[in-house]
């Protein structure tokens, strides 16, 4: 009976110990895990099924290597840099040949390879300009061309021995326009003005004015002429345009 009584003292224990082994050989066992493999847009749009190749299975990052190699085979484009921007310089402003200078005129005398000679300068009340070096020089009742070959003559006596030097118009002498207009008085010269834009630029006719024609006094080379003109006249630097009252 003694050995009876010990084998069931011990049943107890090792069946709890036969029962822990089993127990702990199934929380190291590892389940199987379910992985989604990625699909393409075909598989999304329709169901179809996802086959890797090998070199998908090979390469881990294979989406991104793929972007990469598409644009590494995408064509380089070059820019060219767009071009800065610079403010354009005045132009002069562009004269017939025979126009005659006088006080007023404003002129842009070039001495080329000569900074110190090149500047605007202005027709004074008595005709003339005063440059550098050679002082006075008459420039009333002269062309551009003509008073650049003085200038030229003037550098060549003592100053400078081959000068070349170029006369253009900056800013003509203004015109005069009085009598039945809203603003009477001196106004800027621009090419090509008529008579009908001088009486714009002063603000157009008074209520009295005569508007069938005004009186128009220009200074040439033979002297001043006056008469009356339509309103589609021509008009020069220096005129000075007349408007009229009307009687009735």
């Amino acid at each position: 009976m003694a050995p009876v009584r010990v084998a069931r003292a011990f049943r107890l224990p090792i069946i709890a110990i036969v029962t822990a082994l089993a127990l702990s050989g199934c929380m190291r066992a590892t389940a199987p895990v379910a992985v989604a493999q990625p699909g393409d847009l075909d598989s999304i749009a329709y169901g179809k099924p996802y086959h890797p190749t090998a070199s998908e299975v090979a390469d881990s990052g294979g989406a991104i290597s793929a972007l990469r190699a598409s644009f590494a085979a995408a064509p380089q484009r070059s820019y060219a840099p767009a071009p800065a921007a610079y403010a354009a310089a005045p132009m002069p402003v562009a004269y017939d040949g025979s126009y005659r200078l006088d006080a007023g005129d404003r002129l842009r005398v070039v001495v080329y390879g000569q900074e110190g000679l090149t500047n605007t300068y202005a027709i004074d009340a008595g005709g003339s300009i005063t440059m550098p070096l050679i002082g006075s020089v008459p420039a009333r009742g002269r062309t551009p061309a003509g008073l650049a070959a003085e200038i030229t003559a003037k550098l060549r006596i003592g100053y400078i021995r081959e000068p070349s030097v170029a006369v253009e118009i900056e800013a003509y002498r203004p015109f005069f326009i009085l009598g039945e207009v809203a603003a009477p008085g001196q106004y800027p010269y621009v090419p090509n003005m008529t008579v009908e834009s001088a009486v714009a630029i002063a603000g157009g006719f008074s209520p009295r004015a005569k508007r069938d024609g005004v009186t128009l006094t220009h200074t040439g080379a033979s002297g001043a002429m006056r008469a009356v003109v339509p309103l589609g006249t021509a008009i020069s630097p220096g005129d000075t345009v007349l408007v009229g009252e009307r009687w009735f």
